[in-house]
């Protein structure tokens, strides 16, 4: 039986999630047509702890979910946030068993050394050390059997999730977050993609002196087994009590990091998740994970920058125009208005060109949790919104990197920032340069 079609690894699947889903269902719908009022807190907490003992795409779904704003319940975001990418590793039985698979049963013979013992377990797969026969330092990342089956599972499940929780609330129409989601994690699933992805970045990450790409081995590389250079460094987390200077050099890099190859290619890194890059003694940063990335259509981008002056401005024929790139339909004006609430919040650390932290104003939670708990109020009163696909992992990492530059207390002028990186920005010359790129790399516009 095949690993892309395991009717028995689906099964499985359901099995662990349904009493979980199943009992979200009862409840909510308990709540909603009977008055039955719903201990969310405990039931989000057993929902956390169902969850979090599964290795794969749910965990890295429930990831995802807690940096969009208000696509779940308040208590969810909570609860789910906490999840960690730290899964229990595959033994050394079971890991010689899948390298065989993926490249013969010599495997061994084609690493000086390799590390049975995983140095990193994460969602999809598990990372190993290992040494090329060159004496160069390898990290190898080996995926968990079955993962194909586990994601489509699992995309039922978070789909079930959306449908009962758009009965209840139907301020956010998930119909399009579930679709984005569901791309990005089958895209994540093929190794050799991601090892085009990093080429692409590579590329476009070219002349930023402090950010760090690892070269990939193609002949150590197969669909679900990457082999690529090790980068050493430390945890983003390790420097929250580093000197300001310190803290603002990292922030700095990080933000290059993600927004070079959006400004300038159309190309964003859609997982900021702190487990994805390191810092090295110069404070400069190594991107680690490539399976989410998001390539954006050119007039996107230019959307973004429309929304940005058209808040800076105050110019509201701007603002449609720029909702209505994006894909955004059928706006009334208190709809609109209520947009500008939200890019008002995402935008505001780049209006004022002066060094600041990306939020003022002491905060509890997640990062825009208030801002986003009243926009959330007026459009359910307005009947709902629609977000456009291209929208979920855009404003994944804007929020996702804010509440990184929040933990590390980062005051930069992100308005130099930004204007650095749009001055002179023209559709038709990203047009050109996202072309060569991904014709570079061996890739494809996406949907």
């Amino acid at each position: 039986m095949s690993e892309n079609d395991s009717t028995i690894g689906r099964v499985r699947r359901y099995a662990k999630v349904g009493a979980s889903v199943g009992g979200l269902a009862a409840r909510l719908g308990a709540e909603r047509m009977l008055g039955v009022k719903m201990d969310r807190g405990r039931h989000a907490a057993d929902l956390r702890a169902a969850l979090g003992g599964l290795k794969g795409p749910l965990m890295k779904v429930a990831q995802i979910m807690s940096t969009i704003p208000d696509a779940l319940p308040q208590e969810y975001v909570q609860e789910l946030a906490q999840l960690q990418a730290n899964a229990p590793a595959m033994g050394q039985a079971f890991v010689k068993r899948r390298m065989a698979a993926e490249l013969g049963p010599q495997w061994q013979a084609r690493y000086k050394s390799f590390d049975l013992t995983a140095a990193a377990a994460a969602s999809l797969g598990q990372v190993h050390r290992a040494t090329a026969q060159d004496g160069r330092q390898l990290a190898v990342k080996l995926q968990y059997p079955d993962m194909a089956s586990a994601v489509e599972a699992d995309l039922r499940q978070l789909q079930l999730i959306f449908a009962i929780y758009r009965r209840y609330d139907a301020a956010i129409n998930t119909t399009h977050i579930h679709a984005e989601i569901a791309d990005r994690l089958r895209e994540e699933l093929d190794y050799q993609q991601e090892s085009r992805h990093m080429q692409l970045y590579r590329a476009m990450l070219r002349d930023e002196r402090n950010i760090y790409v690892p070269d990939v081995l193609p002949e150590l590389t197969t669909k679900r087994l990457l082999t690529m250079s090790w980068l050493d460094g430390a945890r983003l987390m390790d420097f929250r009590d580093a000197p300001q200077a310190d803290r603002d050099a990292i922030a700095l890099n990080l933000f290059r990091a993600w927004y070079v190859p959006f400004y300038q290619s159309g190309v964003i890194h859609g997982d900021p998740h702190l487990g994805n890059y390191t810092v090295r003694p110069d404070f400069g940063i190594n991107l680690l994970d490539f399976g989410c990335i998001r390539i954006f259509p050119p007039k996107f981008v230019g959307g973004v920058i429309d929304l940005y002056r058209a808040i800076s401005t105050d110019d509201r024929a701007l603002a449609v125009h720029a909702y209505e790139t994006w894909g955004f339909t059928g706006l009334s004006n208190e709809t609109i208005d209520t947009l500008n609430l939200w890019a008002a919040f995402v935008y505001a650390p780049l209006l004022e060109d002066r060094p600041r932290r990306i939020q003022e104003m002491e905060s509890t939670g997640v990062y825009g949790r208030e801002v986003a708990e009243k926009v959330h109020k007026r459009l359910r009163e307005l009947g709902g919104v629609t977000p456009p696909r291209e929208f979920v992992f855009m404003d994944r990492a804007a929020i996702g990197l804010g509440g990184v530059f929040l933990h590390l207390k980062a005051e930069i002028n992100w308005h130099r920032l930004f204007h650095d990186l749009i001055a002179g920005f023209d559709v038709t010359a990203l047009e050109q340069r996202q072309a060569a790129a991904l014709k570079a790399a061996g890739l494809q516009p996406q949907a």
